[in-house]
């Protein structure tokens, strides 16, 4: 006869009690001789078990036929330490401690904090950590599942089995929690989750998992993220400087599936060692200043390319452990370069094993699916209003900062979570509380998320992939902005693709989409890409999308990045587009590395080399990017030849040199003062000879460089290395060059050896 209630352990045998450590562990128990206390456990796998303390092993009566097992002590009055000896039914024996002897690891102010969504780390209290508690080493296990009426710990050491280590429920925070000793790093495990409602039994992934298998294998593994050593505290003591607003700022897009692949051992990925050692030399070679990866954390599915992440905390095991990604991070650092996640806080996937009804209920997700569902992307909408849901969010961005030290994360689908109504007909959508179209929730979501981002790691970037005119973007969130570092240019992508792919000849027709995006620069901070997005779904390649022969689709490709690189903003390039992929990029293989071998394909990845170089080198091209005070047209009103002309500024010279000195002071010209390139762009094959450009000063203008050079693959017409100015005003400037406008071309001109021009007579 046990000394536990007959209901209780029907309970624990049958795997629906919610309190496990009411009945399993050691309790205090009143006998008829006395006091005692009873020490109780569950191991159906067993033919027999004991209490062994010291040497002294003392039998476990079954209790019924199902694993059920209780020792009773008389006369004990307190807890002792003890362990349990399991002998199997072929004779194999071993010994473990009892998970259900150890008192709780969370602690009141960890739940308090759970509770109101303000617990920063939650990363360090839930999911899998392997510590020391009570000085027996193992594995605490946390998760949130508030609905839930059991929830176990399943792995290979319980044989899957999710009777056998429910976990111990957190009172009303619905948080589980459950010390298992002895487990340790490369464990697999997954939650078993039995609902209070509909019967619903499911198993899971852990929201909060270091690691996971391999896909199609979806267990979640344990992991020591303590023990790698980082080498990059160089980076990291001057990354504030080498991400600030005013500083250089390229990003080379890569996904790391197709970047590069092994054809020799089946076209397999490489590792994240291996892409630490090739990648990360050849974008420091091509003069980039960051690497964006698509989403790197834990996806099931190839084909998301990453953006239907089920392990938000894992980063993939496709190309190896976390350790292996850290290394890969670290290596870039120490090559000088920042690594960029895209982050996806949008939506996720409805895998069975992922987030999607974890408790039996639409725990994260929206119960309504005119909220909780993306019609499009099939895929389910983070309740943000949520506290819990806000929290798991937050922290798993501060994660990726923290543990992997990401320099920024650029926030995909933004203009997703803003609008109710996002791709939504009428009467798909609720309105908010005030009757309009605006995700008032979201909308606070964003601004606490940058908030956090910029208060922890002030240095860090932070990114909106956002394609509408929802104002402030980029601005801080005590201005009313949503609080971003930088925000990326749709508009300018857009319009720029559209001119370039018209033939020359109607591009007269056109001139507004080259000129257009300099009404609203300075609106925001912007970033502008050529990403992805814009060599799948049949929109073909770069250079696929140019008119013209040959020759031309070339010129014109070289053309447009060169007028990237002038333009005002940050720079974003997708792999493969640096040397003129044909084909549409396949994220099933690799890039087509063979076309290396032609001079034309060559010739443009050495201009991307030289234009980062030269955006690197030149204050001019990157200090005042968001600002009218570094940028000024000399001409955009040439519609007929398809022409403009500009000056990119750097910032002004101090001028408190001159005020010790009065004729200084008189002779000071601040626009003068300040070093500038001049910008001139031809968008027709049609060569301008004789083509006269303001400047505003005198002197010789070098040609720093020049988009239609022979090593470039171009006709190799230009200036012979420079030209002086001519004492003639044009289009408002005091002096004016006559170029040589190359045909679809840009060349960069930069005042060498400035001089005054001669006193009139």
């Amino acid at each position: 006869m046990s000394t536990a209630e007959p209901n209780a352990i029907a309970a624990i045998v049958g795997g629906y009690h919610g309190a496990p450590f009411d009945v399993l562990g050691q309790h205090p128990v009143t006998l008829d001789a006395g006091p005692g206390w009873a020490v109780r456990t569950y191991q159906p796998q067993a033919k027999s078990v004991a209490v062994r303390r010291g040497k002294n092993d003392v039998p476990m009566e079954p209790v019924g036929p199902d694993g059920f097992y209780e020792a009773v002590f008389p006369g004990k009055t307190e807890a002792f330490p003890y362990r349990l000896a399991i002998t199997l039914p072929d004779g194999r024996a071993y010994e473990l401690e009892d998970p259900y002897r150890f008192g709780p690891v969370l602690t009141e102010f960890d739940l308090y904090l759970f509770g109101e969504g303000n617990h920063y780390e939650l990363y360090e209290k839930l999911g899998a950590h392997l510590i020391q508690h009570e000085g027996v080493a193992g594995v605490d296990f946390a998760v949130w599942a508030p609905n839930a009426q059991r929830v176990s710990v399943v792995g290979d050491f319980n044989q899957w089995d999710g009777r056998r280590h429910p976990m111990r429920p957190r009172g009303a925070s619905g948080l589980w929690e459950l010390f298992i000793p002895a487990l340790a790093q490369g464990d697999l495990y997954k939650y078993e989750i039995k609902s209070r409602f509909e019967g619903f039994l499911g198993l899971k992934s852990d929201p909060y998992g270091f690691a996971m298998e391999v896909r199609p294998g979806t267990a979640s593994i344990v992991w020591d993220l303590s023990r790698y050593v980082w080498q990059d505290s160089a980076w990291m003591a001057s990354r504030a400087e080498r991400q600030g607003l005013e500083a250089p700022v390229a990003f080379y897009e890569v996904h790391l599936g197709s970047w590069q692949r092994v054809a020799a051992e089946g076209n397999r990925w490489l590792t994240y060692r291996e892409l630490a050692e090739q990648l990360v030399p050849y974008a420091k070679d091509l003069g980039y200043t960051h690497l964006e990866l698509l989403p790197i954390s834990e996806h099931p599915f190839d084909g998301s390319w990453g953006y239907q992440t089920i392990g938000y905390f894992a980063p993939t095991s496709r190309f190896g452990t976390p350790d292996d990604f850290r290394y890969f991070v670290d290596t870039a650092h120490q090559a000088g370069l920042g690594v960029v996640l895209d982050w996806v806080p949008a939506h996720f996937p409805k895998d069975a094993t992922g987030l999607a009804y974890f408790d039996g209920t639409h725990l994260y997700e929206h119960a309504d699916p005119r909220r909780g569902e993306h019609q499009d992307w099939g895929t389910l909408i983070f309740n943000f209003g949520r506290n819990e849901v806000s929290a798991f969010l937050l922290t798993n961005a501060l994660f990726w900062l923290d543990k992997y030290h990401i320099d920024g994360l650029r926030v995909d689908a933004v203009a997703s979570m803003l609008y109710l109504d996002y791709s939504r007909k009428p009467g798909e959508w609720v309105p908010n509380e005030f009757g309009g179209r605006e995700n008032l929730e979201a909308v606070r979501f964003i601004k606490r998320f940058n908030e956090m981002v910029h208060l922890k790691f002030p240095e860090a970037l932070t990114i909106a992939e956002e394609s509408t005119s929802w104002p402030m973007v980029s601005r801080p969130t005590y201005l009313g902005g949503l609080g971003f570092s930088l925000k990326w240019n749709m508009g300018w992508m857009h319009d720029m693709l559209e001119y370039m792919s018209k033939d020359p000849i109607h591009r007269r027709y056109h001139h507004n989409n080259l000129t257009f995006s300099l009404l609203y620069a300075f609106t925001e901070n912007f970033v502008l890409p050529f990403s992805h997005d814009e060599v799948v779904h049949a929109k073909g390649s770069m250079i696929g999308r140019m008119p013209g022969d040959y020759w031309r689709k070339f010129a014109n490709l070289r053309a447009l990045y060169s007028y990237m690189y002038a333009h005002p903003g940050k720079k974003l390039l997708f792999m493969g587009d640096e040397f003129g992929q044909f084909r549409e990029w396949n994220f099933d293989g690799a890039l087509d590395w063979n076309l290396l071998d032609y001079d034309s394909h060559r010739k443009l990845q050495h201009l991307v080399r030289d234009l980062n170089h030269l955006y690197q080198a030149q204050p001019a091209l990157h200090q005042v990017d968001f600002s009218w005070e570094g940028f000024q047209w000399i001409d955009f009103r040439d519609v007929d030849q398809s022409a403009v002309s500009f000056l990119r500024r750097a910032k002004v010279a101090d001028q408190a040199a001159a005020e010790f000195d009065e004729q200084a002071a008189a002779e000071f010209d601040e626009q003068a003062a300040a070093e500038f390139i001049v910008v001139a762009a031809n968008f027709t094959p049609v060569p301008r000879e004789g083509y006269r450009v303001g400047v505003p000063a005198h002197g010789f203008y070098r040609e720093l460089l020049n988009s239609d050079a022979d090593a470039y693959g171009g006709s190799n017409m230009g200036n012979k290395g420079g030209l002086p100015a001519d004492d003639i005003p044009w289009q408002g400037q005091p002096n004016s060059v006559l170029l040589t406008l190359p045909p679809l071309a840009v060349v960069f001109l930069k005042l060498d050896a400035p001089a005054r021009a001669p006193a009139a007579a």
